[in-house]
This record gives C-alpha cells, structure tokens and sequence, in this order.
C-alpha cells in the first residue's frame, strides 16, 4: 500500500489542472493515528470549535480524506464529505457507520457535481496546498455556496517563522515575502496570506476572522514539552493570527458575499460534464440525459471522477 499519494491529471475528457490522488494511501494511518501529530489534530479542533457557527442545514466538507475532522460538525444537520479518493472515502464510511447525515462523493474540487447555492457553510482544510491553480478551486466552492455561507479554509503559510529564519540565513531560496506560491514537492504549495486574501476576494468571499495555528509543530517542541502544555499554548497563540500569521498554518473564516444563486429546493446534483441538474437516480448509479455520463454508486459513495458511459 503506497504512503504517498498520486498526482496525475484525471480521467474525465475536458481539461483540468493536475490532482493529488490518495487513492490505496496510507496517509490516515502513518500520519494521523500513528504518526505522533496528537497536537496538530487537537490544534485543528480548537480552531474549529472558534470558527464553525453554531448551526447550519448542509456543509460541504472538501478534501474530507478519510473523515478524521467530520465529527467535529454536530452543529450541521447534514455533511457531505468529499474527497477524490475513493478508498479514502471508504475508509471515512467504515469510520462514521451509515448514519444518514453523511454524503459521501467522490469527485474533482475544479469541477465540483453540484448545483449552485447549495450549501450553507464548506470547510477545506489541509486541501488547499495541493490545488496547482487556487483561484479556481475556490471559485468552484464559491459556486455551491449559498449567500452567507460560511466557509472554513486551512492554507499552508509560507510566511512562517521558520521559513523566514530559513532565508535570511540563505539555507532556503525562496522567498517567504514573496506573494508567489511555492511548490516545495510535486503538488505541495505554500501559499502567502496576502495572495489567499487577494483569491478569497476575486471569488466573492470576505475574510471575517483568521487564527495562526500549529505554531508548536516541530519535533523539538514535542520531545521536551509535554502535549497538554503545548495545547494551551496554542490556545492562547491562535486569536493573534487576527493581526499577523506567522505560523505554518493559517485558519480564515469566510463569508459568502454578494448575490449569487440559491438552489431550488430538492436540487442536489449536476453533472460535472454538461452540467445538467435533472440526473436520474438508479440503483447502482447516476445517469445524466443531457450527455449520457453514467456515474456508479461504489460501496455508499457517488463516483463522479470518471465518465463511464
């Protein structure tokens, strides 16, 4: 089984910018349950507890991997995880059990199945620093929100305190001041706060609030303070991320703004080829009338990675 995931371009006929693909990967076992990142995971959960509301119909949860943050939204009546793995998602179903507020969709964030002004709130987080083209990622989330919704993003920082003392004594040939991204491996990008605020707001989204988090993860902090400290410690540090964002990673909230569309009631989802919202419900699949596009339901999970028809 690989640990790593597989970047290449997808299947379905019409261009897209390259994905990361965890499909067969390990990454929930080597890295979470086994892999000592008990602080970062908690770090996560202290900043969602600040940002989530406290309520909400649908959320849509991007790059929801095997579903290691979904429990964390009680507040919402409905989740929908999607991811582009599909054993990821598996492992997420066998995870959560078959409760019926979970949507299990595996599918393409550039290319997302669902009607417009669907959802209420989405959360990214750990996602975002595998989109080759971010713009246009979040303007496909954009797309399914509803106006007012709340959107939750995690972004790797490239502007971080380790990154800077890196450059200024020339062990890194990057720029952390720099707005541009930084691809550090095939598909891994760190991004500057000032960018993903210029994004958010090309994309009709307004930056309500803004935590630093994980401040705390290098190795050397873990060995000689234990993890109970280091979690209060970055309780106390998140709120500065309002003023200045330091820390490896970044957590914004986000409004939905402006005027756009709402999905009329019993709409769900669209083809991700023609766009068609009328698609036929049988047993094992999805059947679009406007292009033919046949997409399987495969173990609880609607697979609209790749045209089958």
């Amino acid at each position: 089984m690989r640990n790593q995931p597989e970047c290449f371009k997808d299947h379905v006929t019409t261009p897209t910018p390259p994905i990361c693909n965890y499909e067969d990967s390990s990454y929930q076992t080597d890295f979470w349950d086994q892999g000592g990142r008990v602080y970062e995971d908690q770090a996560e959960a202290i900043a969602l507890r600040r940002l989530l509301p406290k309520g909400g119909e649908q959320l849509l949860e991007l790059g929801a991997g095997a579903g290691r943050n979904t429990p964390r939204y009680i507040g919402y009546k409905k989740v929908v995880l999607l991811d582009y793995s599909l054993t990821q998602l598996q492992h997420a179903r066998t995870r959560l059990g078959q409760d019926e507020r979970y949507t299990y969709v595996a599918a393409d964030i550039y290319r997302l199945p669902f009607v417009d002004g669907l959802f209420d709130g989405a959360t990214m987080i750990r996602t975002l620093h595998h989109m080759a083209e971010p713009a246009l990622a979040l303007r496909q989330v954009r797309r399914t929100l509803q106006p007012g919704a709340i959107f939750i993003l995690e972004f790797a920082n490239k502007h971080n305190l380790k990154a800077i003392f890196r450059y200024l004594i020339r062990k890194q040939s990057w720029s952390p001041f720099s707005h541009q991204s930084v691809e550090f491996e095939k598909l891994n990008f760190d991004f500057h706060p000032q960018a993903i605020k210029g994004w958010l707001a090309d994309t009709d989204f307004a930056v309500q609030q803004q935590l630093a988090v994980s401040y705390f993860r290098l190795g050397i902090f873990k060995r000689f303070l234990p993890i109970k400290m280091l979690v209060i410690l970055e309780s106390w540090l998140q709120p500065t991320g309002q003023w200045f964002q330091f820390s490896p990673s970044v957590f914004s909230r986000c409004l939905a703004v402006n005027d756009t569309p709402v999905a009329q009631p019993g709409s769900f989802f669209k083809c991700p080829v023609c766009a068609s919202a009328n698609l036929e419900g049988h047993e094992n699949h999805l059947l679009c009338p406007g292009c033919s596009a046949n997409w399987p339901i495969q173990d609880g999970v609607y697979d609209f990675r790749v045209k089958t028809s």
